[in-house]
């Protein structure tokens, strides 16, 4: 247990920041937690940290004793409307990497227009949990090579499922996939667990804008229509604007923005 010292207001006592697991830190005022701080690596490898306090000046002092214990760069996610926090990640030397919309998106298909979309000729959307393991870890992979080669994977939505080393998929019932006779050329992720969230829509290069992505759209809200599900939630990267337009196209309402935050 390390253990550092700084004056507080909070009362006459001394506050003390004390590291109480391996990455997990405690602000002390005679005795009272008035302070957390978390860090934790997230699938991609990166690491991630988070202080919870009601005071500026504790938030100082627990960024200053994380930031000395953890190697650099850490990262951390804030909402763009809570201006006093992201404030406090920029006076201990954060700064803005980039910008996620966070989207309402309605499932209702006499919503989204999207009542008749079919896929184009020679592809079929198969349904999630009932795709072939094999394929669907090549396209994902062809995919994953594209967009890194150009944009780079850091403009896709944020992924934040535990997976094992190397495993990008994690688990396969959760993709519906467009099928040619001989291979897969889109992929289309959602996983439930208090609402659905779409984590990733995404078309091979070379098979954009033949409506793909609408089709796979089309057929997964449906899919969450008529399980009950009135809307799902996506966030997209400001600079994506071909996925901005495919989700405001159908209706989608941008509800707030997150911030991440790079040291």
């Amino acid at each position: 247990m390390n253990t550092k010292l700084f004056t507080s207001g909070l009362s006459e006592d001394a506050v003390m920041i004390t590291r109480v697991a391996d990455r997990q830190w405690h602000a002390l005022d005679d005795d009272l937690v008035v302070g957390r701080g978390h860090a934790e690596h997230r699938p991609d490898g990166r690491l991630f940290v988070s202080i919870d306090v009601w005071h500026d000046a504790i938030f100082d002092r627990l960024a200053e004793a994380m930031l000395a214990d953890l190697p650099a760069a850490l990262y951390t996610v804030v909402d763009e409307a809570d201006v006093e926090l992201t404030a406090s990640w920029l006076r201990a030397g954060f700064t803005v990497r980039r910008r996620e919309w966070e989207y309402v998106v309605p499932t209702d298909p006499r919503v989204t227009g999207l009542e008749a979309v079919l896929p184009p000729s020679g592809v079929t959307i198969v349904p999630a949990g009932q795709a072939d393991e094999s394929l669907l870890r090549a396209v994902d992979r062809a995919i994953r090579d594209e967009v890194e080669a150009t944009v780079g994977w850091q403009s896709m939505p944020a992924e934040v499922i535990p997976r094992t080393e190397g495993d990008t998929i994690v688990d396969p019932a959760k993709y519906a996939v467009a099928a040619a006779p001989d291979r897969y050329l889109g992929l289309f992720r959602v996983v439930t667990v208090n609402r659905p969230r779409i984590g990733l829509v995404a078309v091979r290069a070379g098979e954009q804008r033949r409506g793909i992505a609408r089709a796979l759209l089309a057929h997964t809200l449906d899919t969450l229509h008529s399980s009950g599900f009135a809307t799902a939630w996506t966030e997209v990267h400001e600079s994506n604007q071909a996925a901005s337009a495919l989700f405001e196209g159908i209706g989608a309402r941008p509800m707030s923005s997150n911030l991440e935050l790079v040291r």
